[in-house]
């Protein structure tokens, strides 16, 4: 069976991420990373996610990027915009992490004689990240494949990002039919220890949007008992 490095946020797109991978018969790993974010309880969800969809290895890696900054996930110091998404990229932009998470799934994937990374980027809700648009998927797997042994050695690399134009109705449509757990899951950009989600922030608002549009009952928990 082939095996697949997973990178496993904790959140909707992720998991789904996940589930498309098991279902296409491979071999689980799935990677997390402590970059410092302010939400700390996607990484607990991550690991729930884990465990129930049965991966054969979870991996946490810390890697602190509270000390570049720039990003309100980042830097305690900027607030979470809960004004309504705007045009641009976003204040919530980490700078270069899903270079960095890549980079982490690509040793490991090695090591694991994998071919096959699966990130749960997606362009089509929300386009204001540059790291997940098509070409950039396309450029580091370009990259990937000039940076290892194991792609010397005629071992292609592939990354796979098979939501990225889909919407996130369609994302939440496509969990449900592969049976994926959503009430795990933790989207929330400031949600609390306990993974209640604020339900104003961008996250939350496409979230919402997504079920609402899917015809999917929303098992987000808010900490206010409903989306304000």
């Amino acid at each position: 069976m082939a095996i697949a490095v997973v990178l496993l946020s904790g959140g909707l797109d992720s998991t789904t991420i996940l589930a498309t991978a098991r279902d296409k018969g491979y071999e689980c790993y799935a990677l997390s990373v402590d970059y410092g974010q302010r939400n700390r309880s996607e990484l607990v969800a991550a690991a729930d996610v884990a465990r129930s969809m049965g991966a054969c290895e979870h991996q946490i890696i810390n890697v602190d990027l509270t000390m570049f900054g720039g990003s309100a996930l980042t830097d305690k110091s900027i607030a979470v915009p809960i004004d309504g998404i705007k045009a641009g990229i976003p204040i919530t932009y980490v700078p270069a992490r899903n270079t960095i998470m890549l980079s982490l799934a690509l040793p490991w994937a090695e090591v694991l004689g994998s071919s096959d990374i699966f990130i749960g980027v997606n362009a089509v809700d929300y386009s204001g990240y540059p790291d997940c648009r098509p070409e950039y998927i396309s450029a580091f797997e370009k990259m990937a494949n000039l940076a290892t042994k194991a792609t010397t050695q005629d071992n292609k690399l592939s990354i796979h990002a098979p939501l990225i134009n889909l919407s996130k109705a369609e994302i939440i449509q496509q969990g449900e039919l592969l049976g994926v757990d959503y009430s795990l899951t933790v989207s929330c950009y400031q949600a609390d220890e306990a993974g209640l989600a604020c339900g104003k922030c961008d996250s939350c608002r496409l979230r919402r949007a997504g079920f609402e549009a899917a015809n999917v009952t929303d098992p987000t928990r808010y900490k206010y008992g409903a989306i304000l």
